[in-house]
């Protein structure tokens, strides 16, 4: 397809995965322990609601919700990035280690914290920053490792699996030495819960989204270059290594700003990107927005059937979306077209 075409196909992307988020968000609010109408869900939004409702939507459901949203549009910007930097469509924030480097640093704070929950450190704003340390650490050991006169996508996979594998034992060991209590919550927020989110984590995760999806959009271009063959973007003014690095920076904020608040979520950052391309082509300036949605829509759907399916008891968001991505990474592994930018 033309360039034209292509913009007009997004926007209609665009369009619908709005309409679907929408639905899926007012569906998402009528549903759980305690049902409510649709219809009154919107009057309660407006105002006109009961104290329970309330309660139940703005206290319980809306945060919840929110934080679903948030991350999986990060995760799917992360995601995104690392595939157009490695230029491998299994590139990962889960599967290359970063979310693993985040979670490491995130449950090192768990564990400085301890039981005084009035320590300095114990704020949730600060929970990202922890977080993309981790991140970002992991994310250059595993660049510069992989560096040999260029970024081969195979070394970059093999060498995030083993810093995956690195960070995933020392987890265990700094969980066998916490607290019992602490040690529970560190398991549960692990496997990619956002059950009981608050408020205070929403106002911590935003301003990372806030700023940094803009940027990322902003970097189309760049990602765009990065596509084409090494002396292309040299030709065409662009440092190429110093947007590397950025862009490896911009991934790492956000996949560690999710990772803070939501877990070990994984498989959102392969599964967006894949499917951005698949129905808008190559281009960055359509995959980056149209990715953000469908991560959005894919956590807000996980996050839907978690709480629903075993209901009252509740499913971590992460297991739901390993379910599903897991079975789409064998695919993409046994099909040979799957594997480029270019499926």
């Amino acid at each position: 397809m033309d360039w034209k075409e292509a913009i007009i196909r997004s926007k209609g992307w665009l369009f619908v995965l709005l309409l679907l988020i929408i639905s899926i968000f007012l569906l998402s609010l009528s549903t759980g322990s305690l049902p409510i109408p649709v219809k009154e869900v919107i009057g309660t939004l407006s105002g006109n609601g009961t104290p329970q409702q309330e309660l139940v939507l703005f206290q319980l459901r809306l945060p919840r919700m929110l934080i679903a949203l948030l991350i999986g549009a990060g995760l799917a910007l992360s995601g995104a990035i690392l595939q157009g930097l490695s230029r491998n469509s299994l590139a990962d924030p889960g599967i290359l280690g970063i979310n693993a480097g985040a979670g490491l640093t995130v449950v090192f704070f768990i564990y400085l914290i301890g039981e005084n929950k009035n320590h300095l450190l114990s704020s949730p704003s600060l929970l990202p920053v922890f977080a993309f340390i981790g991140a970002l650490t992991v994310a250059f050991l595993i660049y510069s490792f992989s560096w040999k006169g260029g970024i081969e996508p195979g070394r970059l996979l093999l060498m995030g699996l083993g810093f995956n594998a690195l960070c995933g034992a020392l987890l265990i060991i700094l969980q066998l030495k916490m607290d019992p209590k602490d040690f529970q919550q560190a398991t549960i927020w692990l496997t990619g819960s956002i059950w009981g989110t608050q408020w205070t984590y929403v106002w911590a995760l935003l301003p990372w989204i806030v700023v940094l999806g803009p940027i990322t959009f902003i970097k189309g271009r760049s990602m765009n270059l990065l596509q084409l063959s090494e002396t292309v973007p040299f030709v065409l003014g662009l440092k190429v290594e110093s947007e590397r690095r950025i862009l490896l920076c911009l991934s790492a904020a956000l996949a560690g700003a999710c990772v803070a608040v939501g877990g070990g979520i994984s498989f959102i950052g392969l599964l967006a990107p894949h499917l951005a391309r698949r129905v808008c082509g190559p281009n960055y300036f359509s995959v980056l927005p149209v990715s953000a949605l469908i991560g959005a829509l894919l956590l807000l759907i996980a996050d839907m059937i978690g709480k629903n399916l075993l209901a009252p008891a509740d499913i971590p968001v992460g297991i739901v979306i390993s379910v599903i991505g897991a079975p789409y990474l064998i695919y993409m592994l046994i099909s040979r077209k799957s594997v480029g930018l270019n499926s």
